[in-house]
């Protein structure tokens, strides 16, 4: 899953929702140094993450990809299912995609200089440019896979474009919203266990 349902999921707390972000952007032993409710957020994330990624209607969704995406296929299924979920917001929330992602910006003043630089730098951009909301349309779902085409490039030393998958989320959406539909109250139902057990 991608940032926006990681934050839906997460614990109604800024630093269970901040901590969830931070399972992209944290790595090795950095993440001993956050405060132990950035790592439990953290931990959900690979929680989240680690469901995911072995569930059958996911792969189903992957299989859906073209064959010259395969290979990024987990990451553009994470990315499109966040653009369904943007698109059926109020099928999961009760209060609206708006309000939701500005009342967790204005959560987080207090915690993000403890956090390491880079990790602020994302987040900063993410909150200025308002990156959540953006998953409600195509241009932000191409700006989106714009960055992560970037990072790839820069960890890879290769030319990556995931920007031009975008016509198989359009092409194969009433697919995926489906396979989304069927997941994500599986997904939750889990992320809730997870939440009482640890």
């Amino acid at each position: 899953m991608n940032w926006l349902a990681h934050l839906l999921l997460a614990e109604p707390n800024p630093e269970a929702r901040l901590g969830n972000l931070l399972g992209d952007l944290v790595k090795g032993e950095t993440r001993k140094t956050l405060s132990p409710r950035l790592q439990r957020g953290l931990q959900c994330h690979q929680a989240i993450d680690s469901f995911t990624d072995r569930h059958l209607i996911v792969k189903r969704s992957k299989s859906r990809i073209d064959y010259h995406y395969r290979r990024f296929s987990g990451i553009l299924i994470d990315v499109f299912y966040d653009y369904i979920l943007a698109n059926n917001w109020r099928d999961y929330s009760d209060i609206s995609l708006t309000k939701f992602t500005t009342t967790l910006y204005a959560s987080w003043s207090d915690i993000l200089g403890t956090l390491p630089l880079y990790s602020q730098r994302v987040i900063y951009h993410m909150m200025a440019e308002d990156w959540l909301l953006s998953y409600q349309t195509l241009a932000g779902i191409e700006n989106t896979l714009a960055r992560i085409s970037y990072r790839l490039n820069r960890r890879r030393q290769r030319n990556y474009d995931l920007t031009s998958a975008i016509p198989e989320l359009s092409a194969n959406y009433f697919d995926l919203e489906q396979d989304f539909q069927d997941f994500f109250p599986q997904l939750k139902q889990h992320v809730d266990r997870w939440h009482v057990v640890n």
